[in-house]
Order: structure tokens, then C-alpha cells, then sequence
């Protein structure tokens, strides 16, 4: 069968709280026949793959996920919440069951501890190791030893056959195995009550894990939450309350003060104060009125507005943006990948010595053999790098959680970690550093050419253009009620401007420079004096003669001068990349303090990008159309927007509001997340080192030993989550 007819087919996993248990999930399923790019992403529990058909079934990978003891369900159904350590081997859900439909939600997002197989088990070792001891303490030691050998006996029953199942996949070295051969080793020395203890400890660590990575995963089922489950839907009049994922396109929907927004639309009537917070981080209101694009999620905090719905619920804004951070944590760091290489033999390597430390001293010494056995099983404990392997995603899955709360978008890992190493950001002019809404504010038509027939000439090339100017100069026309003429084979001339057919006359919107080639410049002096001024000119001509000359000015926007100045401290260079004219440039770039390349085409901009890549990492601000070369060449290139499809889908990361200072505030996001990291693989790895040569010396045993595994990837994930709490926009 083709490799071409495989498809890739999805489902939601459930129960994994580590690394390990993703390269589980991974390992056994990739064995398959007919199973190609795995993908599991831990935080979104959710398991991807290509599938040739007539290979492998979907039924065969879902008992294979089920053997490891994790729960698993279709995308879009809701898998089982219970966990891996009781019952294994249970059978799958019913239909009835399956069928449900997935919810993001707080309840769905897991059962309280006590309720979940892990939880079970930690009370059923607890109570016995406690009854272990009343006996003990009640009777004699020899009663006592009998009870702590049933209570590790039955509380290692369900990690034994875990690790079973994982070995027939091909998979030795797992958590469970270890932890099976340190229990069963321990009672073959006659350490029964500490090999109980260990047990209990193990699904006391488990149970902790989980616990932890339910919190990390909150920061995503907490952005589901914005959009409400309900919506009045207008209908001829009348109002009747619906689900909100009911809505379809071109419905309207009312909105009382007070309520969130249903859908992504477009208000219809009614003027008033949208709080956006909730998804771009902007604290203060803005004021919407009719024709405005308004996000699902913002409240409505003023006049009741009448919203036509112009978005599919599962395709709205909050959606785009939860599907676009679950699916970062599949582009992984360099970080994660070198350790996640480093991991494939840390524990095999931990097994060896330990291996040795158990036959070397009595073999070759004489020494005790019930001693270094001891010592060699606390060994076999710390071989498990779950806290090492979850330092990375743990931190990076905080980092884009905490970042889409405020505007700040990253597509993964990877360009979290490009972006803590820029040392130079380059930014498009237009709606980047200016507010990318000029206004016409001269017009200088050529001798004998009236105002009316320039504006008219421009606003028929311009007509169908999103351009900022040409919105301008469309909305000036309007003004001034002159109806564009109808215009046919319009096309962009990258860097110069506009050409069409009016009539049978071809005529051009372009820059001075390109009018001046063309023959079509009727002042150049006044083109020249008007952009000294810091206006961007345009010039208007037709095949016959020059018709004359429109200045615009668009304002920087009120934060660039601050956002360069926290560039600048935080030791990045800021360059303004612009076709706009050189004196325009210099105006612009004069009152932000900043360098500036000016008439540049998209192939400049693409060599400006190079030639800076050259000197260390490069950020590129643009708008993610025009300026998609440079984006691209760029170590992160940054797309800004209010929640438009190219902001969330064309660069590396994405800007929600239209702030400059969340360039500065992107960047240290990218730089605490990285120090974030660092702290944790200190933390992993110090652990690590200190519990082994303890262990090897006798200063520490079992019991120690499981619990500073355990306890080292709590640590690492409870460190992670503090960037949920980090402020990026709070400078010093």
C-alpha cells in the first residue's frame, strides 16, 4: 500500500501525566504496521498518526493505548478519565459512552484525585501499609513482615502488569518495570516494610504528577471557557436562548450589556464599549458600532448590540487560538529534542550501574550482598528521567497558555527558544509602527486637471484594495461623493503601487519614483517637500498625461517611541523596514529612534533580513501579507492583527492587539520561559546527581530514592506553572 494513501486520523488520550507515559503512547504505537508520524502531545492529551489502510485498524491502535493503561477515545468524543494503574486491561466504553460529546470544561477536564485509578490506588496502599504496621505494633515483627509483604504484594499487582504490557510492546525500560524489580528485589532481602513504602510513595509521586499536569492544562480549558454555552438568537423579531455552538453563519444574535459574545461577527446595530480582554489582553474597552468585527468571548460592556455571526462556532477566534496553542507543543524546542534524545539512553545507562553496583563490590570485594543489592535497587529508582523529559514541555505549555491570555501567540517551542535569542527586530512601517489608518491631507491636482477627476481616477484603481492608503483615498472620494468609475484588470506592483483599466484608459496609483519612470510626475519639488514633511505621497497618472499628486499621513502608533526604548534596554536593535520614501522614513523613524531602510521592494526587505540574520537572531514585524518573504526568512517572524486568519496563521507568532509594545513583551516571555527551563533541567538533573551518589554510598534508600524521583518532576512542573502568573508586559 502507498505511503501517499495513508491518512491521518486522531484521537483524545487520557491518563498521561509525564513524558514517559507520551513515549509509551508513542513507542508502542509506532510498531504497527501501517502506522507512520506519531504525535503525542502531552498537555493537549491528544494522539495523531498516519494510517495506511488495510494495515493496522483504528480498534487495534486504540486496545494497544489501552493495554498501557491510558484511556482513549476518537477526537471529539470524550475518552475515559479513569487512570492507568487499576484494571489495565479493562474493556473499552460503551458506545453510549463514547459518543459523547467532547467538552472543554473544568469538570471534563478530570475527576478529583480519589476518584481516578491512580487515586484508588494510593488509598489502597496507604490503608494497608498502615494496617501493616497496627499488626506489627499490635503482634510481633515476624506478623508484621507477613502483612508488609501482602501490602507490596497487592499494591505493585497493577504496576507489574503495566510493565508487562509494556515489555511485550517492546519497551523494557519503563517507570513500572523499575519500580516492579526494586519492590520484588527489595522483599528478596527481607526489606518488606520499606519495599511497601516504596509502593505506596510510587502512587503517592503518580497521583501528584497528575495532579500537576491537570493544573498546566487548565490555562488552555480556561480560554474555552470565555466563550459562553448559550446565545439569544434573533429570528423575525423574537429572541429564543440556543447553544452557542449551534449558531450558524449569517444569523444574528443580541447581546446584552453585561454578556460575553457568542460568535465572532459583525455588529449590525447598536454603539458600544467592547471589553477584548478576555482575548487580546487589551484592558481598556473599545468602542464597536456598526460594520465592526467584534471576537466570541469579549463583553459586551455598554449598549446592547445586535451581532450578525459571520464565523462557525468550532472556526471562532478563542477556538483558532486553542487549537493553534495545543498544536505548538508538537514543534518542539531544540531543547526538548536533545533531551528527549539524551533520555533514550539515561535510563538503560541507570540500569547498568546499578547493575553493577549490586555484582561488582560482592563479586569482586567480598562485600555484603544484601547491601549493595540494596543499594543497587535505590539506584534502579532514580533511572527514570520523567523529570528531566517533562522540564521542557511542562514550561513551554505554560509559556503559550499564559501568552494567548495576552495577545501573544507562539507557534511552540521552537520559536520560544528563537525568540529569547533575537538581537534584532526588524518592523514593517504601515499598521506595525503607525496605526496603519492614514488620512488624506493634501491633494494637488496637475495643471488643468480638476481635484474631482483625480480623486476619482485614484479611487477607481484603488477600489477592492485593503490597503491602508487606498482606504484612505476610497474614503476621501466618499467624502466628497464621487463614485468610483468601474475599474477591470487591477493588479499590485510589489513596492510601486497600483495599476488598472478605467474605461479604455490604463492608469496608476504609484510612488514618485515609479511615476517618475513612467513619465507621469508633474512636481517632483512638491513630492519631495511634501514628504520631507513626513507624509507618504502618491502619485496619479493615466497612459495620456500626470494628473497629480495625493499626500497622506499616518501617525506612529502612542507606544512605539516606549516599545523602542524597552527594546533597546534589553540590548536589541530595532530597525524600521519600509517602501515608503527615504523622507518619510526618517521622519517616522526620527521621533522613534530608530534606524530605517527605506523604498524597499519585498525582495530589499527579504536581503535587509539576511544580511541581519547574519549577525544573530532576527525578529520580523510585519503584517503578514505583504511582507510574508521577510516573515518567513526571519528566525520568528511576528504577524500583527487583531485575531485576523493571517495574525494567527502565517508567521512563526502573532500579536492580538495592535500594541508595539508586545514586541518587547514576546521577547521576554521567550527569555523567562528559557530561564524557566533552565531552572527545571538544574532541578531534574541536580536531584538526580545528588540521589545517586547517595544511594551508592548507603546515606539514602528506598524510599528516598522514589521519593526525590517522584518528587523532583512535582517540583518540575510546579516550577513550570509559575509562568502561568508572569506579567511579559511588566517592565523590570
Amino acid at each position: 500500500m502507498s505511503a501517499e494513501q495513508a491518512q491521518r486520523h486522531e484521537w483524545t488520550v487520557t491518563g498521561m501525566d509525564c513524558a514517559s507515559c507520551s513515549a509509551k503512547v508513542t513507542r508502542a504505537v509506532e510498531r504497527l504496521p501501517g502506522v507512520g508520524e506519531v504525535r503525542v502531545a502531552l498537555m493537549a492529551e491528544r494522539l495523531s498518526l498516519t494510517l495506511e489502510p488495510g494495515t493496522t485498524g483504528r480498534d487495534e491502535i486504540e486496545g494497544v493505548v489501552r493495554k498501557l493503561g491510558y484511556g482513549i477515545a476518537p477526537k471529539g468524543q470524550q475518552a475515559p478519565r479513569r487512570k492507568a494503574l487499576v484494571l489495565p486491561d479493562a474493556p473499552p466504553p460503551s458506545a453510549e459512552a463514547a459518543a459523547q460529546p467532547s467538552r472543554h470544561d473544568h469538570d471534563a477536564g478530570g475527576e478529583s484525585w480519589y476518584r481516578t485509578g491512580k487515586g484508588r490506588l494510593v488509598i489502597l496502599t496507604g490503608v494497608l501499609l498502615a494496617a501493616a504496621w497496627g499488626l506489627e505494633l499490635l503482634t510481633s515483627t515476624e506478623t508484621g513482615y507477613w502483612a508488609f509483604l501482602a501490602a507490596c504484594l497487592i499494591g505493585v499487582a497493577p504496576v507489574a502488569r503495566r510493565a508487562w504490557a509494556a515489555l511485550r510492546m517492546g519497551q523494557p525500560f519503563t517507570i513500572e518495570a523499575l519500580m516492579t524489580m526494586a519492590a520484588i528485589g527489595a522483599l528478596f532481602i527481607g526489606a518488606a516494610e520499606e519495599a511497601a513504602l516504596v509502593v505506596f510513595l510510587f502512587a503517592l509521586g503518580e497521583v501528584l504528577e497528575g495532579v500537576a499536569a491537570g493544573k498546566a492544562r487548565d490555562g488552555i480549558r480556561a480560554l474555552a471557557d470565555l466563550v459562553p454555552k448559550t446565545a439569544l438568537l434573533e429570528i423575525d423579531g423574537a429572541t429564543r436562548e440556543i447553544s452557542a455552538d449551534r449558531l450558524e453563519i449569517g444569523q444574528t444574535v443580541l447581546v446584552r450589556p453585561g454578556d460575553r459574545i457568542p460568535a465572532d461577527g459583525e455588529i449590525v446595530d447598536g454603539i458600544g464599549g467592547v471589553d477584548e480582554s478576555p482575548v487580546t489582553g487589551e484592558s481598556v474597552p473599545r468602542t464597536r458600532g456598526p460594520g465592526e468585527p467584534v471576537f466570541a468571548g469579549s463583553i459586551n460592556a455598554e449598549a446592547t448590540l445586535r451581532i450578525r455571526v459571520t464565523r462557525e462556532p468550532a472556526d471562532n477566534t478563542i477556538a483558532r487560538i486553542i487549537r493553534l496553542v495545543e498544536e505548538a507543543e508538537e514543534a518542539r524546542a531544540p531543547t526538548e529534542r536533545f533531551i528527549d534524545r539524551f533520555s533514550r539512553w539515561y535510563m538503560p545507562a541507570v540500569v547498568a550501574v546499578a547493575a553493577l553496583v549490586m555484582l561488582v563490590p560482592p563479586l569482586g570485594f567480598g562485600a555484603d550482598w544484601d547491601t549493595w543489592v540494596y543499594r543497587g535497587l535505590a539506584l534502579l529508582l532514580i533511572g527514570c528521567p520523567c523529570a528531566l523529559v517533562i522540564s521542557v514541555p511542562a514550561s513551554i505549555a505554560s509559556a503559550l497558555s499564559a501568552g494567548a491570555r495576552r495577545g501573544l501567540l507562539m507557534k511552540g517551542g521552537a520559536v520560544i527558544e528563537a525568540a529569547a535569542g533575537i538581537r534584532h527586530v526588524a518592523l514593517d512601517k504601515t499598521g506595525t509602527l503607525t496605526r496603519g489608518r492614514p488620512a488624506v491631507v493634501r491633494i494637488l491636482p496637475a495643471p488643468g486637471i480638476g481635484e474631482a477627476v483625480l480623486l476619482a481616477t485614484a479611487a477607481g484603481v484603488e477600489a477592492g484594495s485593503g490597503h491602508p492608503l487606498a482606504q484612505a483615498i476610497l474614503h476621501r472620494a466618499a467624502e466628497a461623493g464621487i463614485a468610483p468609475p468601474p475599474a477591470r484588470a487591477a493588479r499590485a506592483l510589489p513596492g510601486q503601487g497600483v495599476e488598472a483599466v478605467l474605461g479604455e484608459s490604463r492608469a496608476w496609483v504609484v510612488s514618485p519614483r515609479h511615476a517618475a519612470t513612467l513619465g507621469g510626475l508633474h512636481d517632483a519639488g512638491a513630492a519631495e517637500a511634501l514628504e520631507a514633511e513626513g507624509m507618504t505621497v502618491v502619485a496619479v497618472l493615466d497612459e495620456h498625461r500626470p494628473l497629480g499628486l495625493i499626500a497622506l499621513r499616518d501617525e506612529p502608533r502612542p507606544d512605539a517611541a516606549e516599545a523602542m526604548r524597552q527594546l533597546r534596554a534589553m540590548g536589541i536593535e530595532a530597525t524600521m523596514l519600509t517602501g515608503d520614501n527615504p523622507r518619510t522614513a526618517q521622519a517616522i523613524a526620527g521621533t522613534l529612534g530608530i534606524g530605517f531602510q527605506a523604498a524597499m521592494l519585498p525582495a530589499d526587505k527579504l536581503a535587509a533580513i539576511r544580511e541581519m540574520a547574519a549577525q544573530g537572531g532576527v525578529m520580523m514585524i510585519g503584517d503578514g501579507i505583504n511582507d510574508a518573504p521577510a516573515l518567513k526568512q526571519a528566525s520568528v517572524g511576528v504577524a500583527m492583527g487583531s485575531g485576523t486568519d493571517v495574525a494567527l496563521e502565517t508567521a512563526d507568532a502573532a500579536i492580538l492587539r495592535d500594541r508595539v509594545a508586545d514586541v518587547p513583551a514576546l521577547i521576554r516571555l521567550a527569555r523567562a520561559t528559557m530561564g524557566n527551563i533552565r531552572q527545571n533541567v538544574a532541578i531534574a538533573l541536580g536531584l538526580k546527581a545528588v540521589f545517586l551518589v547517595t544511594s551508592v554510598l548507603g546515606i539514602t534508600g528506598l524510599w528516598i530514592a522514589i521519593l526525590a524521583d517522584t518528587g523532583a518532576t512535582v517540583l518540575v512542573t510546579l516550577n513550570a506553572l509559575r509562568l502561568l502568573g508572569h506579567d511579559p508586559g511588566k517592565v523590570g
